[in-house]
C-alpha cells in the first residue's frame, strides 16, 4: 500500500523540488548567511526595544558610581558592563548606540543606493553621452577622499546625526554606480531584453521588469558593503569629535571617550570596539550569503 508520505516523496522525485524548497535549502545550507542574519536581526531587535531592554537611562550621570568595572572584571550586576567616566551605564549606552549605528548605516546606504543605482543603470543601458557624463562624475567622485571630504563638510556644517547621514549618503554612491553600470551593460545584451524591445515595451518597463531583477543580487552585495562602510565612517567621525555629538550614545564616541583611560581601563575601548566589529562582520556575512542565495546560476 502506498501511503500519503510515500506518494509525496515519489512525486518529488518525479517533478523535482519546487522553487521555494530550493530557496529554503540554499538559505539554511549557507552558514555565513545564517550567522550574519541571526546576529543582525538580534541587534536590530535590541535597537528597537532599547527603551524596554536597557537597564538604566543612558544619559543619567552619577559621579558616585563612575568608572565601575564590568562583571567579568570584578564589578557588580547593577552595571553588568560597568560605567564610564561620568557614571553612565555602559550597557545601556551600548544598546542605544546600536540605534545610531543601524540608522546611519541603513539611511546612508539607501540615499547613496538610490543615487548610484539610478546613475549606473542609466549609463549602462543608454550608453553614449549619458555613459560619458556618468563616467566623468564617477571619476570626479573617486578622486575625492571620502574621509577628508566628510571631515571638512561636517566641520563646516557642524556635527549632528542629520548632517552625518546626509554627508555619508551623498559620498558613498560611487560603488553603486560602478557596479550597476557594469551589470546593466551585461544584462542589456541578453535575449529577453531584446525581445522586450521588439514587442514595443517602454523603457521604464524594460528597466524595472527586465534589468533590475537580474542585477538585484549585485545590488544587494553593494548595499551591505556600503552599509558597513557608513557605520565605520560614522564611528571614525564620532571618534574624532566631528560625528554624533555627546551625550548621544554612539559606539565611536564611546571609544573616543575611553581612549584616555585605555591603558588603565581597556574595557572602555574594547567593549564598544568589539560590538562594532561584530555588527560590521554580520552585515558583510549576510551580504555575501544573499549574493550566493540569490545568484541566477543557483536558481536552477
Amino acid at each position: 500500500m502506498i501511503t500519503a508520505s510515500t506518494h509525496d516523496s515519489l512525486l518529488d522525485e518525479i517533478t523535482g523540488p519546487t522553487p521555494s524548497q530550493m530557496l529554503r535549502k540554499r538559505i539554511f545550507g549557507h552558514q555565513g548567511f545564517l550567522i550574519g542574519a541571526i546576529v543582525l536581526i538580534l541587534l536590530t531587535i535590541v535597537a528597537i526595544l532599547a527603551p524596554w531592554i536597557a537597564p538604566h537611562d543612558p544619559y543619567a550621570q552619577s559621579l558616585m558610581t563612575r568608572m565601575e568595572p564590568p562583571v567579568f572584571m570584578g564589578g557588580d550586576w547593577e552595571h553588568p558592563l560597568g560605567t564610564d567616566h561620568l557614571g553612565r551605564d555602559y550597557l545601556s549606552r551600548l544598546i542605544y548606540g546600536a540605534r545610531i549605528s543601524l540608522l546611519i548605516g541603513a539611511v546612508a546606504a539607501l540615499i547613496s543606493g538610490v543615487i548610484g543605482t539610478a546613475m549606473g543603470v542609466a549609463a549602462g543601458y543608454f550608453g553614449g553621452k549619458v555613459d560619458a557624463v556618468v563616467t566623468f562624475l564617477i571619476n570626479v567622485r573617486l578622486a575625492m577622499p571620502v574621509v577628508l571630504v566628510a571631515l571638512a563638510v561636517v566641520a563646516i556644517l557642524g556635527g549632528s546625526l542629520q548632517v552625518v547621514i546626509g554627508v555619508l549618503g551623498l559620498l558613498l554612491w560611487d560603488r553603486f554606480a560602478v557596479v550597476m553600470r557594469a551589470s546593466t551593460m551585461q544584462v542589456r545584451r541578453r535575449e529577453y531584453v531584446a525581445a522586450a524591445q521588439v514587442i514595443g515595451a517602454s523603457t521604464p518597463r524594460i528597466l524595472l521588469s527586465e534589468i533590475m531583477p537580474n542585477i538585484a543580487n549585485n545590488l544587494i552585495v553593494v548595499v551591505t558593503l556600503e552599509m558597513a562602510h557608513a557605520i565605520l565612517l560614522e564611528a571614525a567621525l564620532s571618534f574624532l569629535g566631528l560625528g554624533v555629538q555627546p551625550p548621544t550614545p554612539s559606539w565611536g564616541l564611546m571609544v573616543s571617550e575611553g581612549k584616555n583611560m585605555m591603558l588603565f581601563e581597556p574595557w572602555l575601548v574594547l567593549i564598544p570596539g568589539a560590538v562594532l566589529f561584530v555588527l560590521v562582520l554580520a552585515i558583510n556575512l549576510m551580504g555575501d550569503g544573499l549574493r550566493d542565495v540569490t545568484a541566477p546560476e543557483n536558481r536552477s
